[in-house]
């Protein structure tokens, strides 16, 4: 399959800015994989109407963290943004980050934070062309340390958000069933599900699994190559307990719908599948991807935004739904004025 078969025309009027007023109530459309139907349904909330009792639906419960910070660099006072990516060494205070603009960053450069510059980090080591080891300088411990860290950094909203974080941020883009702290990017088919919504779909007798899949900014990476056989997608740390297969494995076995939600949730369980279609327990990595044409294993269903054009996100959900279909309902969705993005619609694949 060819990266250029994954172009699409996107308006940019399209792509959601903000979320809608209430999680639940984004569109729904909802494409009837086998028949080629497609539905066009007013509110999230009425994805109750596709489920039933012991039905069986997958979060990713990674929670996201403050991860782009504004810094300037010693002795210029050049405005540098900072992307953490990762913590490498708690006790050393060393992070993985990316920094922008990066040509002006070289190991041995110091950054300063704050108003009153009371973070200060130091450039220890080159990792790729934007990519930089920081060690920050902090006295505290540990918690400390995390709490002034966090306290300078903003919502890591995707750059095709073009305006300023607002305070809404911090909670919207942000599952609510979010608890391992760990991820840059929120699983937004995610963001759908309300606190009402997940109580309705409770007293349905649906059932939950939860696994982690701490996202990163790899969903983002511009892919270089047309053939997509040589792509490698970065890795993600990601943990699959006992529960979630527990609970996956029972629903399967009784024939029961799978739903992933979302492509984080996809990656994770096509990762962790055994050779009989199981779910297994997993604690690693994974830099699975997934791109036409694909047999899945786990799910039945699945729930997905509307992506960017060439993104992998669209890869993987083409790849569930079918590509020719795929490629279709998105012209549909343009059409009728979907929105696009971790903000937007939703799309469920059934």
């Amino acid at each position: 399959m060819k990266l250029s078969k994954f172009k699409f025309s996107l308006p940019t009027e399209l792509i959601a800015l903000n979320p809608t007023k209430n999680r639940d109530e984004a569109r729904l459309m909802v494409v009837h994989r086998k028949t080629g139907e497609v539905e066009h349904r007013d509110h999230f909330k009425d994805i109750l109407e596709y489920f039933d009792e012991k039905d069986v639906f997958i979060f990713n419960n990674t929670k996201v963290f403050p991860a782009r910070l504004y810094g300037n660099k010693e002795k210029t006072g050049a405005r540098i943004e900072v992307f953490l990516l990762r913590e490498l060494n708690p006790d050393l205070r060393l992070w993985d980050v990316l920094v922008d603009p990066a040509r002006k960053i070289r190991i041995g450069n110091k950054l300063y934070f704050g108003e009153d510059d009371s973070m200060v980090a130091e450039v220890i080591d080159n990792t790729t062309s934007r990519g930089r080891t920081l060690r920050f300088l902090y006295d505290g411990d540990h918690d400390e340390f995390k709490k002034a860290l966090y306290a300078l950094g903003e919502t890591p909203l995707p750059k095709y958000i073009e305006r300023e974080i607002n305070g809404d941020d911090e909670e919207r883009y942000q599952n609510i069933f979010a608890s391992e702290e760990g991820a840059v990017v929120a699983p937004a088919a995610g963001l759908h599900f309300s606190r009402e919504l997940m109580k309705r779909l409770e007293i349905k007798d649906c059932r939950f699994a939860f696994l982690t899949l701490h996202s990163g900014l790899g969903n983002f990476r511009d892919i270089d190559v047309e053939d997509l056989t040589k792509h490698k997608m970065d890795s993600e740390e990601m943990i699959v307990n006992a529960e979630a297969v527990r609970v996956v494995n029972e629903g399967k076995d009784a024939g029961k719908q799978i739903c992933a939600v979302g492509t984080s949730v996809m990656r994770a369980i096509e990762t962790a599948v055994s050779t009989d279609g199981h779910l297994k327990e997993f604690a690693g990595w994974t830099n699975k991807f997934i791109f036409p044409p694909y047999d899945f294993s786990v799910a039945t269903s699945m729930v997905t935004n509307f992506h960017m054009p060439y993104s992998t996100l669209l890869m993987m959900s083409a790849s569930f739904a079918g590509y020719d279909l795929m490629m279709d309902i998105y012209q549909q969705a343009i059409k009728e004025k979907y929105r696009f993005g971790a903000y937007g619609d939703a799309m469920l694949i059934i």
